[in-house]
């Protein structure tokens, strides 16, 4: 259990880092093509249902989870998930000018590595991001019941993508009651890619940062002091919790203080004028690594949108998905709070004029 631990790395904030890397790229090429024709608001998508409250069969031996279903199994080794849909959003009126995405992270498994949901509000130019822990117990029918799962599960139905991003939107509907608009999918070597490609970052390392773990070809050895990172490094330092020397493990919550630092030192990079000497590269960066359901003019729209938030801090609200604490052994899962999803849902990225209710939520911890 503990060597499977290693393999998975909580990047709660890499997808955030990654899209908003993404925003000051599109604002810069916004300003050499295609300005006045291409450039347009996105049409929000039409979403009439939402899924039951009903709760999914139990399968023999629900708790028995570890990391290795994060890998692709046979096709007989995981279930799909069956999940009704019976609650119609027909008649509900959508807020204007507010729009929904999904962002997330694929590692080399395959596995959804970071999740979030994002939401902007065109008319107050107000941003918000929900980070999903990748151990969150969806109400879904396989023996991995974690929300990391989402993605090879949909990938075995044969559709490639496209069936691993529908199982995504699938599952966060279950938590939040309504389906993201857009989605962004990330692969992690982007993160490399880009903090290369601006010339590194500058990072604040507390301590000597020594981890080895030769099962995944995994080797962290970052000094201590203000230092530039390059990509890997700062990948690293972003990865770190467990330490050779256990005196220096951290906690989920100081490696989400580092990952915020990192996102931190980014942006000041991002947003200094040598960086638009850098733009090709960036552009390189992103092309093989990002798949999204936006058109090239409704991401220079949204670019031009979102420049504005990197410079004011006070217009950006980021939240973690309540929980009402882990399940313990053997399947660790981190267990949602309806209470608390229903309050910051409706106050945050909830995009109807009406609120979520609790029947639009499938929590499996009621």
């Amino acid at each position: 259990m503990k060597n499977s631990k290693k393999r998975v790395f909580i990047k709660y904030f890499a997808v955030f880092f990654t899209m908003i890397s993404g925003v000051v790229i599109f604002a810069a090429l916004s300003f050499f093509a295609l300005r006045a024709s291409v450039i347009r608001p996105p049409a929000v998508p039409e979403v009439r249902e939402v899924l039951s409250h009903t709760a999914a069969t139990p399968t023999e031996n629900p708790d028995t989870d570890t990391d290795a279903a994060y890998i692709i199994p046979e096709p007989d080794a995981l279930e799909l998930s069956e999940i009704p849909i019976i609650h119609s959003f027909e008649g509900w009126e959508r807020k204007p000018n507010f729009y929904t995405f999904l962002a997330f992270g694929i590692d080399e498994g395959n596995n959804v590595d970071a999740l979030l949901v994002a939401a902007y509000n065109g008319e107050t130019r107000q941003a918000y991001i929900i980070s999903i822990p990748r151990d969150t117990r969806v109400d879904v029918q396989r023996r991995s019941r974690k929300i990391v799962s989402s993605y090879p599960v949909g990938l075995l139905r044969g559709g490639g993508h496209d069936d691993g991003v529908e199982q995504v939107m699938l599952e966060v509907q279950t938590l939040l009651g309504f389906r993201p608009d857009f989605y962004v999918s990330i692969h992690e070597a982007v993160i490399v890619n880009v903090v290369d490609a601006i010339g590194g970052v500058h990072i604040d390392v507390p301590f000597h940062m020594r981890y080895d773990d030769p099962c995944q070809n995994l080797h962290i050895d970052i000094p201590a002091g203000s230092q530039r990172l390059d990509g890997t490094n700062a990948l690293h330092f972003a990865r770190y919790r467990l330490g050779n020397d256990r005196r220096y493990n951290i906690t989920d919550y100081e490696r989400i203080e580092n990952q915020q630092q990192l996102i931190a030192a980014t942006l000041h990079e991002l947003l200094s004028p040598r960086t638009l000497l850098r733009v090709p590269g960036l552009v390189r960066a992103y092309q093989d690594n990002i798949e999204t359901n936006l058109t090239l003019g409704e991401k220079l729209w949204f670019a031009e949108q979102l420049h504005g938030i990197l410079r004011r801090r006070d217009v950006l609200s980021a939240y973690t998905l309540p929980m009402i604490g882990t399940s313990g052994p053997p399947a660790w899962y981190e267990m949602p709070c309806k209470t608390g999803i229903l309050e910051l849902v409706n106050r945050t990225v909830n995009p109807f004029t009406q609120d979520i209710t609790a029947d639009m939520l499938r929590i499996a911890s009621d």
